[in-house]
């Protein structure tokens, strides 16, 4: 039987995931106090979506250096680096709240370069995994590393809405308190990453080149199981992410204010935390590629019921739902990102991983906040979550080694691949 928790036995492992729960949650609550200040500035759905399409573009600027890096520098040096480079960006913040920003502008800058320290952070944290675990461990880290990041947040915007309503002094209140608590929630993760005893060395030894540079790119395209998972997300939640417009919904639908806006984005995670908990004692074992498309479907399904519902309770209901169909594809496909790869590749793969949940998240909240614009937020909602079921359907003919895809080991994957480069090769 497997053992729940058997990544904990690494020290490392604990202390980076001790780190990881303290400023995700920090970050959720920046979020939720950015994307209210900002709707309070402007009272306009497209300055909602304009906060994720400047997170994202760093994203694609950098997403080719992103991966050289992490492959050709000590991955936890470079981890430090960017959440140092956040740091600033989150004092800078809490300085223009302390001082009563009334313009949008300034906030925006400074998310570009919180956005170009993800870009590199991104694929240096997610190829630092592998060196954490004994190899035999590394599915179970997975699942606790998704967990604890849900974990995070729920609890990260419910911090964020309680911070954001205490009545403390005139000006320490509302968003400068909320980014005073995230600067705290940054210290501790540089001081815990800091005292990680691993040391990857660098993987990749050639030095840069327009083949080094590209090779995740390449690698991706010619594993169709890697392609077909990664793509997958990026549509599905392109389509049916909402979390851009949730302060829309819960001022103007739902009116449950600030309080409210914090229990909506903290319900998907709730649901994401179930699941993770259940997957930690029914680990997916077989027919991982089905029970991805499964659950896919069934989150553009909730999406649509989100985007429906007038009542808070039915929201978050479908909100919960949202979150646990997106667990399982979350797992699976962070161990088939990591297992189907190459280790002195993860990092460009993972660059590329990046990006493409980059597109799916911060450039999917500016498609929200474009097409509520043009049809309202409620008709952007609906049309997304059917639109993410369209695609899921799509994507189970055009990637049939994704769809059979069966156990999460990296003998498996191969199989698969190699099954369906002989059936194409018979097709000839």
């Amino acid at each position: 039987m497997a053992q729940p928790a058997a990544a904990f036995l690494s020290r490392d492992f604990l202390r980076y995931q001790l780190a990881r729960v303290v400023v995700i949650m920090g970050a959720e609550a920046q979020a939720l106090a950015v994307a209210w200040q900002v709707y309070q500035i402007t009272h306009r759905a497209i300055d909602l979506g304009y906060t994720g399409l400047i997170l994202f573009l760093p994203g694609l600027v950098f997403i080719l250096p992103a991966g050289h890096v992490a492959d050709r520098f000590d991955r936890r040096r470079v981890i430090l680096v960017c959440y140092a480079l956040q740091t600033l960006c989150t004092a800078s913040l809490f300085w223009l709240s302390w001082r009563g920003i009334d313009r949008v502008l300034p906030i925006f800058a400074l998310l570009f370069v919180v956005g170009t320290g993800r870009a590199f952070s991104g694929p240096a944290s997610s190829a630092l995994v592998p060196h954490l675990v004994p190899k035999e461990h590394f599915v179970n880290a997975i699942t606790w590393g998704s967990a604890i990041f849900q974990f995070a947040n729920i609890v990260g915007p419910a911090l964020g809405g309680v911070l954001f309503t205490l009545p403390l002094h005139r000006r320490l209140h509302g968003a400068s308190l909320v980014y005073l608590s995230t600067l705290v929630s940054l210290a501790w993760f540089l001081v815990l990453v800091g005292s990680l005893h691993v040391r990857p060395g660098r993987m990749e030894h050639r030095s840069i080149s327009k083949e080094v540079i590209l090779a995740g790119f390449h690698y991706v395209a010619r594993t169709q199981v890697l392609l077909g998972s990664i793509s997958l997300d990026l549509f599905a939640v392109l389509l049916g992410g909402a979390v851009a417009l949730m302060p829309i919904f819960a001022q103007d639908i739902l009116h449950a204010g600030p309080r409210g806006l914090g229990m909506l984005r903290a319900a998907p995670a709730l649901g994401a935390l179930a699941v993770s908990l259940w997957l930690m004692l029914r680990p997916i074992r077989r027919r991982a590629g089905a029970r991805m498309l499964i659950c896919v479907a069934i989150f553009g399904a909730a999406t649509v019921l989100f985007g429906l519902s007038r009542s808070l309770p039915i929201s978050l209901g479908a909100l919960f739902i949202v979150g646990a169909s997106d667990m399982v594809s979350v797992v699976i496909r962070a161990s088939v990102l990591q297992l189907a790869t190459p280790a002195e590749m993860r990092g460009r793969v993972s660059a590329v991983n990046a990006l493409f949940i980059g597109a799916s998240n911060e450039l999917g909240e500016f498609e929200s906040g474009l097409t509520a614009q043009w049809w309202g937020a409620v008709r952007a909602v609906i049309l997304g979550g059917i639109g993410s079921m369209v695609v899921t359907g799509l994507w189970s003919v055009f990637f049939p080694a994704l769809r059979r895809a069966d156990g999460l080991t990296p003998e498996a994957l191969l199989n698969v691949e190699l099954e369906q480069t002989a059936q194409e090769v018979r097709k000839l």
